[in-house]
């Protein structure tokens, strides 16, 4: 029997979080087979990955629906050990709600969670202690809805970004106070680079409804996080929503495309766009057609493959960065519009 050829993946596994599944599949990152699924609580969106601890955290953000139209916000995490494909405990985040993005700091043991503001308080991020799995404080961003949240590699700043507010939210981690507002008009996914030096941020925010005449452009704007200004912006076709940082230094971005639609203000989900950039130049280096409605996107450790979650088609596509052609197609379980969105790559127990 014609053994198959070895990746450097084996033992590694890619979960990739269905939003209406409501689950977590696993899949053999050497093969693309998939592992099985972890039924969780609706209704899960990001994921991310403890090595430490040797533990996935999934925000658990709303009953149903998304940002803005949804039928009430949940307040939970759920911690699932992917070895054994189970769920290990629901972390309950009461009174915060809304949870979504995720940024983890293993140095420091601590993971933070963007929180949706209410009546009472603005938005803000909640920070765990992710040895004992509970909160231990909360910084204010001053915007009713930080959706993903970034840090810096040295663990001391962070960024949230805010899709109606017209900024991003700089924070000291140490101090645990809101520092600065940069400018962006909306925004979505961003990225720090491996150095601290620049933050990329999608913007604006992709409402998808009403005409483009009069928005900003689309595109990644820059922020030199020494003077918390932007200095850059590399521009898209489309809205973007997932922004993405290999470790080789490619910028991966996710486009959106509507196509006309008579029947629909919002027009139909046309195929997406990864669209790949130099982080240290920002130039472009090429794009590949995705499925419909890129939602996140995440590497493997080596840089050479992306991951690209769909969440219309409730697909993933691999893709060879090198080649920039797609080498497979995920199917991800869903019952509900939304499927395919956060996503952590697991390398295999040391």
């Amino acid at each position: 029997m014609q053994q198959s050829p070895r990746t450097g993946r084996e033992g590694d596994v890619l979960a990739v979080v269905s939003q209406s599944g409501p689950t977590v599949s696993f899949f053999d990152a050497a093969s693309d087979r998939r592992l099985g699924d972890v039924q969780v609580p609706a209704e899960p969106h990001e994921v991310c990955f403890d090595a430490t601890q040797r533990l996935l955290w999934c925000t658990l953000t709303y009953r149903s629906g998304y940002y803005h139209a949804n039928s009430g916000r949940r307040t939970e995490l759920a911690v699932i050990d992917p070895d054994t494909r189970r769920v290990v405990e629901i972390v309950d985040l009461a009174p915060e709600h809304g949870p979504h993005g995720l940024a983890l700091d293993t140095a420091r043991g601590r993971l933070y969670v963007s929180v949706e503001g209410g009546e009472d308080r603005p938005g803000g991020v909640v920070v765990i202690d992710t040895a004992t799995r509970r909160p231990m404080g909360r910084i204010d961003t001053d915007a009713p809805g930080p959706h993903w949240f970034a840090i810096d590699p040295a663990g001391t700043t962070g960024y949230a970004t805010n899709k109606e507010a017209p900024f991003v939210s700089v924070v000291d981690l140490g101090r645990g106070v809101l520092t600065a507002k940069v400018e962006v008009p909306g925004s979505e996914g961003l990225a720090v680079s491996a150095d601290g030096a620049y933050v990329f941020v999608a913007g604006p925010y992709g409402t998808f409804s009403g005409t483009a005449e009069g928005r900003p452009a689309p595109g990644v704007r820059v922020i030199d996080a020494r003077t918390a200004s932007v200095v850059d912006t590399l521009p898209t076709q489309d809205i973007v929503l997932p922004v993405h940082l290999t470790s080789t230094g490619r910028l991966l971005v996710g486009e959106v495309r509507m196509a006309p639609d008579p029947e629909s203000r919002l027009g139909r989900n046309a195929p997406g766009r990864l669209t790949v950039f130099s982080a240290d130049t920002r130039k472009q280096l090429g794009e590949i057609e995705v499925g419909l409605f890129p939602l996140t996107i995440t590497s493997s450790p080596d840089g050479r493959l992306a991951y690209v979650a769909c969440a219309v088609s409730s697909t993933v596509d691999v893709v060879d960065l090198e080649t920039l052609a797609r080498s497979a197609r995920l199917d991800i379980p869903k019952l509900g519009e939304a499927g395919a969105h956060g996503m952590a790559y697991v390398p295999r127990p040391a």
